[in-house]
């Protein structure tokens, strides 16, 4: 394909990318108004995005299983329409119950979109050429990040109110479903193979039970109890069970598990965990930072995210574009986790009195850093696989990022609940101000109806609370910093397919067999026609 063909086949693959990208980030400012507005809790606001990343989570791996079975084109369609349906329930939706469960349907369309974007470029670019359209997935990535919470923020600000924010997507769906009916143009290879259902059962629910445990300890229960050992306990069976499903008994596994003994591989998806605890863990909740440690409008949380994705709009074309000319790509990726670790530490110390310009130069570290690192960990892993499992490599790399986010956000979420009402509880009772049921249930007040020394009680535990999530989340920063050094640099092929290890040790050459039938016809076609000419 030309450079021109592949941007028309891109146009509508980066609006996909752009929706399931929009569906976070423009409810991201909406958040607080809608638990309030919803009579929510902490848990609530968790679980809210906790909910879309456990659906995106659990079926990334079978969206990508069936990118290698099926039409490519179809299903990124299908997943808009799945994402479409979710929106739709959730802009009506009459209780925080509700909106939680859209959120689910509205993640199951996400993780399609998430996965088969990368697993379709892939089809169409060989790994040399990919960092330079890797590029023009970040800065959508970035542009979807920016415009999100401003288009949130002034959605929430306007007449139409959070419930604008679930219908802000569904013209971009459905410019985005024709746009690839119209450019995307991919053979289709059909295989006749059964679809692992029992794996792709397990997986889903050993996650599932890991996860609800992890939001739920510490809050709904004690972390160490009975309902955690029989969480924890059964979710570790189950994905036993996955595992003996994927390795011994599935034909066609949803996670090929042979594919974690090549060590870039294996040690690119341990460090996309870890990012996704570092990056999703700690960011989902700048927004409620500046709208309740610092009295912010969903508007103006929203302008204060430009620093973050600004740093990482640069960072992934740059690095794309240098990473394409030059086939190396391991330099980056360690520079890469270098500034996300110094941020994070940097971010740490940040409270309800920090300088919103020294917490902006903070979050544009941060964005250099992610966008150093994020695509190029999934080039990584599709430098060193056959293209038949291309949509299964690309698809775990999703898979674990977003499993470390969904952890990230739900164990995160449960100690900021839990820090804030310990604060709050100490604060107001050096006033002489009995909590009540606001502390006991881990409720988000609407700061302009409290009095103002109660009010600062709030945003003081709230500014103290956010420090310590990033101080937690930077030695996940730093594993992954330690993974990706012992990842080795393989330059970046220039064919879409591996080439076969016979051909490159010189015992033989993957066209000898075309060169040798073609030879072969000219022989018979000569001899036949011409029985004395010499052959070279």
């Amino acid at each position: 394909m030309t450079h021109r063909q592949i941007l028309e086949a891109m146009s509508g693959l980066l609006l996909a990318m752009f929706v399931a990208m929009l569906s976070s980030t423009v409810v991201t400012n909406a958040l607080p108004t809608i638990v309030a507005d919803l009579d929510g809790s902490q848990t609530g606001y968790t679980w809210v995005v906790v909910a879309t990343l456990l659906a995106m989570t659990a079926t990334t791996p079978i969206w990508g299983k069936l990118a290698d079975l099926f039409s490519k084109k179809l299903l990124v369609q299908l997943a808009l329409v799945v994402y479409s349906i979710g929106s739709l329930i959730a802009a009506f939706a009459p209780s925080m119950e509700v909106l939680i469960g859209s959120r689910v349907i509205q993640g199951l369309g996400v993780g399609g979109l998430t996965a088969l974007v990368q697993v379709v470029i892939a089809s169409m670019v060989s790994p040399r050429e990919r960092g330079r359209y890797s590029g023009y997935i970040g800065a959508t990535f970035a542009l979807a990040t920016v415009s999100g919470p401003l288009i949130g923020g002034l959605i929430v600000d306007s007449p139409l109110g959070w419930r604008g924010c679930f219908f802000v997507g569904l013209p971009v769906a459905a410019l985005a479903f024709v746009l690839l009916q119209k450019t995307l143009h991919l053979p289709v290879v059909r295989r006749q193979v059964s679809i692992d259902y029992l794996g792709a059962t397990l997986i889903m629910a050993g996650v599932s039970i890991l996860l609800i445990w992890v939001s739920l300890a510490g809050n709904q229960f004690a972390w160490a109890s009975a309902t955690t050992a029989v969480m924890v306990v059964g979710g570790l069976l189950v994905i036993a069970a996955a595992l003996y499903v994927e390795g011994r008994v599935a034909d066609e596994p949803i996670i090929p598990l042979h594919l974690f003994k090549d060590r870039t591989i294996a040690l690119a998806t341990v460090a996309s965990t870890l990012i996704g605890v570092a990056m999703f863990g700690s960011t989902v909740y700048l927004s409620q930072y500046f709208q309740v440690a610092r009295g912010m409008s969903p508007t103006e949380a929203g302008l204060m995210s430009i620093a973050m994705v600004g740093g990482l709009l640069v960072s992934s074309i740059v690095t794309g574009r240098i990473i394409s000319e030059t086939g190396l790509w391991k330099r980056y990726l360690v520079g890469g986790m270098v500034l996300v670790v110094v941020a994070l530490g940097l971010l740490g110390t940040i409270d309800d009195t920090t300088s919103l310009v020294v917490i902006g130069l903070f979050m544009a570290v941060l964005g250099v850093g992610l966008g150093a690192t994020m695509q190029n960990l999934v080039l990584a892993v599709q430098n060193n696989v056959a293209l038949k499992d291309m949509g299964a490599a690309s698809s775990v790399v999703a898979f674990f990022r977003s499993l470390g986010g969904s952890a990230g956000v739900s164990a995160l979420g449960a100690l900021l609940s839990v820090q804030v009402a310990d604060k709050v509880a100490t604060g107001l009772a050096a006033i002489g101000v009995s909590g009540g049921s606001e502390t006991e249930s881990h409720s988000i007040p609407d700061l302009d109806t409290l009095p103002g020394p109660v009010r600062e009680i709030f945003q003081s535990a709230f500014g103290e609370s956010f420090g310590h999530l990033f101080l937690v989340a930077t030695p996940f920063a730093v594993l992954a910093l330690v993974c990706v050094l012992f990842i080795e640099e393989v330059p970046l092929r220039t064919t879409n397919d591996l080439v076969p290890a016979e051909a490159t040790d010189g015992s033989s050459d993957p066209l000898d067999g075309l060169e040798d039938a073609l030879t072969d016809g000219g022989r018979h076609r000569a001899d036949a026609e011409h029985p004395t000419t010499l052959r070279s």
